[in-house]
């Protein structure tokens, strides 16, 4: 029985994703955003990713919280110690959760007041298929590339989709693919020799990441069996 699902990327595109595999799998989206001069990485997910970051971090609990739009906003600080560079630093964990997802990041030397003027300028929107972000690029905020949306799915490996750039395509490897239903396949090696796979189609950038239950001969016929289209 065919499947399907939409996700949407932070940058506001829906990555809808169809086929004979198992797509109940939660996806992720990660974004970088240009403020002023500076670069700041977002990740969205669903309702427990903030918690879920915050207990891989070691912090027991949010030392702020706050009702922020259509959400709540919530400030963890952790000092860390780098060795290479010999500093102490106390990053926060930001995580804005609204009623079936959340935003979460971590900024370096700002404080809560700085961040929420930070976050009022991005315009946070729920949907049922994700977060997106309207950031006011006439405040100097803006998307400094594409987002992407990450997604695993069981047997094919982690899925990761995002708008095709020109230099991405002029990077396709000089060798013919595989023809799929959703484009063309092509199987390519990391710098450490591990495999991986790009799925080029006309309107999605994929790059398919093997996992442990992954069977690479298999992954041909499984993605075979995917279509990925831009859904608004």
């Amino acid at each position: 029985m065919t499947a399907s699902t939409t996700h949407r990327a932070l940058d506001g595109v829906g990555y809808r994703i169809a086929g004979d595999l198992d797509l109940s799998r939660p996806a992720t989206s990660v974004a970088q955003l240009a403020v002023g001069n500076r670069i700041h990485e977002l990740t969205s997910g669903g309702s427990r990713l903030g918690d879920d970051v915050a207990e891989s971090l070691d912090i027991a609990d949010f030392d702020s919280e706050y009702a922020f739009g259509d959400g709540v906003l919530r400030f963890a600080a952790k000092t860390e110690y780098d060795p290479q560079t010999e500093l102490v630093e106390e990053p926060l964990l930001v995580v804005w959760q609204g009623r079936r997802h959340s935003l979460v990041t971590r900024l370096y030397r700002q404080t809560e007041s700085e961040i929420m003027g930070m976050l009022r300028r991005l315009g946070i929107r729920e949907s049922a298929e994700g977060l997106s972000l309207h950031p006011d690029n006439a405040a100097g905020v803006g998307f400094a590339g594409p987002a992407t949306v990450i997604k695993e799915i069981p047997g094919l490996g982690l899925l990761e989709m995002a708008a095709p750039t020109a230099e991405q395509t002029a990077q396709l490897p000089p060798w013919k693919g595989v023809d799929v239903k959703a484009g063309e396949l092509y199987r390519d090696t990391l710098a450490d020799g591990k495999p991986f796979f790009v799925l080029s189609t006309p309107q999605v950038w994929a790059t398919l990441v093997p996992l442990a239950d992954t069977v690479l001969d298999d992954v041909p016929r499984l993605a075979d069996a995917l279509t990925l289209h831009v859904d608004g």
